[in-house]
């Protein structure tokens, strides 16, 4: 990505040199004034979302939202470590409310989590996809990308988000489940290892062993 930008602004540079060069100075000025003010506008935002994230989180709200995944995020990454699961839970809940930089660090988590898991691969790889297509609900970042722009409406994007994300989810999630199969067999004998158990102690202490 970052040989892809530097290549835009040396051939930006040079078309700029030769058709306008008086303009140079004044266009790299503008330019960097309108990414501060870009920036301080974002930053002011996303202290907001941020600070209103902490005070779900202390609430309980998003720990109640991760707990509601968790059903379909065991089935999605085929999985009964509940550490990661909690993580990536965490990690689609902060999403799904569009604001990815307080997603990362639970995604980080989840990843480092998920390596040590029988399906390590498919679910490394499902929890990417997720991340990737970011089913978003309430595209935070966006809008307050909009807003900073100064745009006449910038929550006019949260249906056709909600629509083209939930589109990209689902396409998503069958093309790696179709070309990245789950150790199914490792998964079944994980959940069943524990009632073996409790049968075989059961039936021992009834004969008196």
């Amino acid at each position: 990505m970052n040989i892809l930008f530097t290549v835009i602004f040396i051939v930006a540079t040079t078309l700029l040199l030769f058709h306008s060069p008086d303009a140079f100075l004044s266009t790299m000025l503008e330019g960097a004034s309108k990414g501060a003010t870009f920036c301080v506008s974002l930053i002011a935002t996303y202290a907001v979302w941020l600070g209103l994230m902490k005070v779900w989180e202390d609430s309980g709200v998003a720990r109640g939202v991760s707990r509601l995944l968790k059903p379909i995020a065991k089935r999605l990454l085929k999985t009964d470590d509940k550490d990661a699961l909690d993580a990536a839970c965490m990690n689609f809940s902060v999403n799904l409310l569009g604001i990815s930089g307080a997603a990362t660090p639970y995604g980080i988590k989840a990843a480092n989590l998920l390596d040590r898991t029988e399906n390590a691969e498919y679910a490394s790889a499902m929890l990417f996809v997720l991340n990737a297509t970011s089913l978003q609900i309430f595209p935070a970042s966006m809008i307050a990308v909009r807003t900073a722009l100064n745009s006449a409406a910038p929550t006019d994007i949260i249906l056709p988000t909600l629509l083209t994300t939930a589109f990209s989810t689902l396409l998503g999630v069958i093309l790696t489940k179709l070309f990245i199969k789950p150790n199914v067999k490792a998964h079944d004998r994980s959940n069943a290892s524990r009632p073996i158990f409790h049968t075989h102690k059961i039936k021992t202490k009834e004969a008196g062993i």
